[in-house]
């Protein structure tokens, strides 16, 4: 059986797309399927490579379980587009960049992550917005639509596997 590779997608990658790839990595492990999916974060900016998560991303995510100590932002690349199997924008500006580097005969899904969000209670959000310049609510609120779309991207991959 082969992998199912997920790719979650923001700007910088140090607030939304790690905090989405440490969230679904736990979720991927705790379910003992680890061997069967493979996860990834990157942006579309490259300020700040190389770098860990935002401290701020970092403690909300462990007072919820999630440790992302070990994630380093890079670059999404043309490459991603065959290597994965999901790429995941956290908003629309990050999905139409996405869009304008894909590379024609790509196959890969494209699309936003909240597309896989269950709960009604946030069926006004679309995007997941970008705390970056917040307080402590927006990574609750980052955390609280992660949460909700990472167990509805996780039921949709465990049908297709």
């Amino acid at each position: 059986m082969s992998t199912i590779s997920v790719l979650f997608v923001c700007l910088g990658n140090i607030c939304r797309s790690p905090t989405a790839h440490g969230v679904f990595q736990f979720m991927v492990d705790k379910q003992a399927l680890g061997h069967k999916i493979n996860v990834d974060s990157a942006g579309t900016g490259d300020w700040h490579l190389g770098r860990g998560p935002d401290t701020r991303a970092l403690q909300h995510a462990a007072q919820r379980g999630y440790d992302m100590n070990d994630l380093r932002a890079r670059l999404v690349t043309a490459e991603d587009f065959y290597q994965f199997d999901y790429i995941l924008a956290m908003d629309r500006q990050n999905f139409n960049n996405l869009r304008a580097i894909q590379p024609q005969n790509t196959d890969c899904d494209l699309r936003l992550f909240l597309d896989f969000s269950q709960n009604p209670e946030f069926s006004e959000y679309q995007e997941v917005p970008d705390p970056y310049y917040g307080g402590d609510s927006g990574f609750n609120l980052v955390l609280d639509l992660v949460e909700d779309a990472s167990v509805g991207l996780l039921e949709h991959i465990k049908q297709n596997l």
